[in-house]
């Protein structure tokens, strides 16, 4: 059938004449087989449709969006398929509407067409094969494929004359698969031409012998591993990873010969799995690669594509890459013609440079080691390209871009959709949830589901995370008896984390040596503690989220599983591994080796080394204490994050509420993840909403992005400290879209200023409540009510507020007003704006009280972010909801069952904030029925309707702060 559906009734009658005289290929029996279960029928026509559902703007289904039922209908159009085949292929193949990678890009070259890749694809097509073996689904291929083609696209063309550097970035998520991706772009890279590629995998050679190893046996295949030796002449396999030691060499990819010999090219390997770079073990000849035609240049297609291609999987450490860059610049005219891709693992870490810019002499960059080595790569290989990738972007974005020499992605910066199956903050976090607080369950709440508070009161529950480990072993064992895959079981492990400090994980692991020792887990008193934990956590959670999987009916049918449990976890008579080191001497020296070891059932304890880069496999009870200031580093420390196939439901975090850290200071360190993942959340989900291309135009480019995070997250400052950025967000335009500002002041004064000024609106409100209803939906299977105070006041008496306000953070509003301003008819029009001020449900113990003579409203109790001055989500999830409906159904000029506006209203939810920790704070506040202007923050929503944009659909505007210099990326700064 090809890469473009067809008309199937005549590509069957062509194929049966042609191929099957005598074979009934009609559409009615193809039907019958779909219908009776055919796998093989099933996989192709899965593979097919996932492919053209996918396709990134086909010219046979012009306009219709990837992933959707547009996209679908086409398909079956142009197969002129009937309305049985099409029901059957949706429900044995629906549709992936899973979202695409958020690209941010410079304009370039579209030369990596679809014909292009499809003309040379040989380790791409082994490496999803690959991928489909080890259980990938063919929507969960069909992604990656669309996510690495983002960027390889985005790279210079391998085979143009001139030569030309680009640099990117790639956000993913921690410990989500980012390796897949850059296994997927290097393979694509390969064949579409790149003869060098330099893999920076982590600063220990635990780490990059984990990369090195993935590589070899996903993409680099057994046939480039053995390089034509006998697997039967054991002399031949002397120096040759992986034959004999490695129980998992069977299921190395084969290419079914060396590639070369199949019309591919084979690939050498300058590093192996023990052994990092030391220099070119043939000499310089290694890297000099010999051309089919010597007169012609390496990257002419009549060369290049002939050539080898040369991998090497390098720590970020100064004595290897000052081997290569050595190397390097001994070969002279053929660097310039080399084709190369870089790149950089955990890009965020030693790559940046972080040195002081007022140090340097006469304004000259000085470099850290690592990014000076990273310059010279770049310098010596003129067609070189580089790409990060990380979970924790933002040092990356702060890189000074006007130095042309560093890693700023001043060419694209692609945001890696969540993967399906991973777990991360949204597991965890109860974020926006509309249960309230006394409502939720094991089965609505993330939180009660997974996480165990650690506070002064509960005590340390080191014995119940420990306990809760050997639980979840036993559980893993029990399945797995029962017919549950038991790949995923092959490691079991729990992460301690408490402190950066060696003399701590020496005394910590001591302590819980001695307590696994005086746990009892074979005697009569571990086992009824055992059973307690099982009975009040682990069955009730397991019922709730995974009552698909075999369950065991009583602790005594456990039992047996304990044991075993225990012995595992135990076994050599030592349960911990402290990981610590700073040497590859001292990891070498560990069992911890989670590719070559059989079973690795430990508690591990350590700090920095355990939570950057490094997967904890199998990890399912997590024991955190440790603090820290910095966003990313808090957020590489999430190791808790990441797969769990078949055991979902017994990860456990136990975390510190009330940890002391500073001068008698406490962190809630719970509540720390969730603010830095909403900060996460919030960047991603802007740079998707001003990725949109307009007439063919980026909105915005990476130059541009700094001062758009810089504005959200305003404790992060730049590294360039003698630079500011040109570039200056000055419009943001919400048509349809929330726009809920944060950054209210902290002073009482402003506060009460602040809230005279909403007095004239407040004036607006009628005293009967209206009621509001969601139905039921994904969140929630009933019907959904609150009641609210309402008005209507014109556009210019909202603008005639908004302009007045105060913030805490000078220009944080600045934006959105420059928008909202141009409402009265110069962008749009916005007639007037419809005014909702929620009453709380009696049953959350509702306070209300008059401002400034108003009638009495509903006070709200909101907490500041940690080590913020902003707040978290000011809107109720159930409010904005509503809110929500009435723009849509607007814009869609339909109405509900009850309350409508018109197309050119706007919602403004409207909340009188107190700030408080408990219900009490909030009740202090009132005095006779009114409530202290000065204690109130008086917090809004707003939702322009969706007719308010100009035609030309622009959603954010820069300039540049100085008009001299428009198209720098970077001017000098005026102060520091």
């Amino acid at each position: 059938m090809g890469s473009v559906p067809k008309h199937f009734a005549r590509w069957a009658a062509l194929a049966a004449d042609e191929d099957y005289p005598d074979a009934d290929l009609s559409e009615e029996l193809f039907h019958t087989h779909l219908a009776s279960g055919n796998e093989a029928l099933t996989a192709l026509w899965s593979r097919y449709l996932t492919a053209w559902d996918f396709a990134e703007e086909p010219r046979w289904a012009a306009g219709t969006p990837a992933r959707s039922d547009e996209r679908r209908t086409a398909v079956y159009e142009r197969l002129r398929f009937g309305s049985d085949v099409r029901k059957a292929l949706d429900s044995i193949v629906p549709i992936a509407k899973v979202p695409g990678p958020t690209v941010i890009t410079r304009d370039f070259t579209h030369w990596y067409t679809p014909e292009r890749a499809a003309a040379r694809s040989f380790y791409w097509t082994s490496y999803a094969r690959k991928l489909r073996e080890k259980g990938w689904n063919d929507a969960a291929i069909a992604s990656l494929d669309e996510a690495s083609r983002a960027v390889v696209e985005r790279l210079a063309d391998p085979e143009q004359p001139a030569a030309r550097q680009t640099k990117g970035l790639v956000v993913g998520y921690v410990q989500s698969g980012k390796t897949a991706n850059f296994t997927g772009v290097a393979a694509k890279a390969m064949d579409a031409g790149y003869r060098l590629i330099i893999v920076l995998a982590g600063t220990l050679n635990l780490l990059r012998r984990q990369t090195q190893r993935r590589l070899d046996m996903e993409l680099i295949g057994q046939e480039n591993i053995l390089r034509g030796a006998d697997l039967s002449d054991l002399d031949s396999l002397v120096g040759i990873d992986y034959v004999g030691d490695d129980e998992d060499w069977p299921s190395f990819v084969q290419h079914g010969g060396r590639p070369s010999a199949l019309g591919a090219f084979d690939i050498e390997r300058l590093t192996t799995r023990d052994n990092d770079y030391k220099g070119l073990a043939q000499g310089i000849r290694a890297l000099e690669v010999e051309k089919r035609d010597p007169t012609r240049p390496l990257h002419d297609p009549v060369n290049l594509h002939h050539a080898a291609a040369r991998v090497l999987v390098v720590k970020k450490n100064k004595a290897v890459l000052t081997k290569l860059v050595r190397d390097l610049k001994q070969i002279k005219g053929l660097l310039g013609e080399l084709p190369a891709l870089i790149i950089d693992d955990e890009s965020d870490q030693a790559s940046v440079n972080t040195t002081n810019p007022k140090k340097w002499e006469k304004g000259r960059p000085e470099r850290t080691a690592i990014n000076g080595l990273l310059s010279q790569f770049l310098q010596l290989l003129p067609r070189a390209q580089y790409v990060g990738y990380t979970a924790t972007p933002f040092a990356n974005v702060f890189i000074d871009p006007g130095d042309d020499e560093d890693i700023f992605p001043s060419d694209f910066l692609i945001s890696l959709p969540r993967p399906s199956g991973y777990m991360g903050a949204q597991d965890f976090h109860d974020l926006d949830s509309a249960v309230p607080e006394e409502e939720r369950t094991y089965a609505n709440s993330q939180e009660k589901a997974h996480v165990r508070a650690i506070y002064e009161s509960t005590g340390d529950r080191l014995q119940e995370a420990m306990d809760a480990f050997v639980l979840s072993g036993a559980l893993k064992l029990y399945r797995q008896e029962h017919g549950v895959d038991g790949k995923p079981f092959r490691h079991h492990t729990m992460l301690v984390h408490q402190s950066v400090r060696k003399d701590d994980h020496a005394d910590l692991a001591l302590r819980i040596n001695t307590m696994w020792h005086e746990a009892g887990y074979s005697s009569s008193v571990g086992h009824e503690r055992l059973a307690a934990l099982w009975a009040s956590d682990f069955a009730p959670v397991s019922e709730a989220r995974a009552s698909d999987l075999p369950a065991p009916s009583s602790y005594e049918e456990l039992r047996p599983y304990v044991n075993r449990a225990r012995q595992r976890i135990g076994s050599g008579g030592q349960p911990v591994i402290v990981v610590n080191g700073d040497s590859d001497r001292y990891f070498d020296q560990l069992d911890l080796d989670f590719d070559r070891m059989p079973h690795v059932w430990k508690i591990l304890v350590g700090g920095t080394k355990l939570s950057r880069g490094f997967t904890v496999e199998g990890l399912t009870v997590t024991y955190y204490r440790r603090t820290t200031q910095q966003a990313d580093t808090l957020m590489q420390m999430g190791r808790w994050f990441g797969f769990r196939p078949g055991y979902r439901d017994l990860v456990r975090l136990y975390i510190g509420r009330e940890e002391t850290y500073g001068r008698g200071q406490q962190a809630d360190l719970y509540e720390a993840f969730e603010a830095i993942c909403r900060d996460e959340e919030t960047f991603r989900e802007q740079l998707a909403q001003y990725s949109v291309v307009v007439d063919g135009v980026p909105q915005m480019t990476p130059m541009q992005v700094p001062p758009l995070v810089a504005q959200h997250l305003p404790w992060i400052r730049p590294s360039a400290r003698n630079k500011m950025f040109n570039a200056e967000l000055v419009e943001i335009r919400s048509p349809g879209r929330p726009i809920e500002p944060a950054s209210y002041p902290t002073d009482s004064a402003a506060l009460k200023r602040n809230t005279e000024r909403w007095r004239p609106l407040l004036g607006a409100l009628t005293p009967e409540p209206v009621a509001f209803s969601n139905p039921p939906d994904a969140s929630s299977a009933l019907t959904r009510t609150f009641e609210a105070l309402t008005g209507t006041v014109s556009h210019s008496e909202l603008i005639s507020v908004l302009s007045q306000l105060e913030w805490e953070r000078p220009g944080h509003f600045a934006p959105h007003l420059t928008y909202l301003s141009q409402l009265e008819g110069t962008l749009a029009t916005v007639r007037d704006w419809f005014l909702i001020s929620p009453r709380l449900s009696a049953s959350t113990a509702r306070v209300e009280a008059s401002i400034l003579g108003s009638l009495p409203l509903s006070l709200v109790r909101r907490r500041r972010q940690e080590g913020k001055t902003s707040f978290g989500r000011i809107a109720s999830v159930e409010h904005r909801l509503a809110a929500q409906r009435l723009i849509d159904q607007a814009s869609a000029e339909r109405t509900g069952h009850g309350l409508s506006i018109g197309p050119s209203t706007g919602v403004a939810l409207l909340y009188p904030v107190v700030e408080g920790t408990s219900h009490r704070d909030v009740q202090d506040a009132v005095r006779n029925g009114a409530v202290d202007p000065s204690r109130v923050v008086m917090a809004f929503t707003l939702i322009p309707p969706a007719s308010a944009i100009s035609s030309d659909r622009r959603l954010v505007r820069f300039r540049a702060k100085d008009s001299r210099h428009a198209d720098q990326a970077t001017i000098p700064a005026t102060g520091d």
